[in-house]
């Protein structure tokens, strides 16, 4: 069974950094795809960021382009997501998720297998 677990979720001031993690365990290949999603009250969950596991490919929601950056250090099985630049647009909870079988790398949530808890992240103004 594959788990998701997410942590580095916080408040902070706008124009202000945050660093999310996602540490993956149980058994993967390194064909799968990794992708961040943010949930705001109110909405529709979204696509952030999304990684190749060999990182060869990486796609960004336009609103975090230049911002933010996908990585994946193998050796820690684990997938980051850099945050920079923060707005208080930013604030929601952010999920990590894995597609185990993946055709493209995919902005549609329902194309992944697993997912974290989430994480809160909160940036004030």
């Amino acid at each position: 069974q594959v788990q998701l677990v997410e942590s580095g979720g916080g408040l902070v001031q706008a124009g202000g950094s945050l660093r999310l993690s996602c540490a993956v365990s149980g058994r993967t290949s390194s064909s799968i795809a990794m992708g961040w999603f943010r949930q705001a009250p109110g909405k529709e969950r979204e696509f952030v960021a999304a990684t190749t596991w060999s990182g060869s490919i990486t796609y960004y929601a336009d609103s975090v382009k230049g911002r933010f950056t996908i990585s994946r250090d193998n050796a820690k099985t684990a997938v980051y997501l850099q945050m920079n630049s923060l707005k208080p647009e930013d604030t929601a909870v952010y999920y990590c998720a894995l597609d185990v079988r993946p055709i493209m790398v995919t902005t549609n949530p329902r194309e992944y297998d697993y997912w974290g808890q989430g994480t809160q992240v909160t940036v004030t103004s």
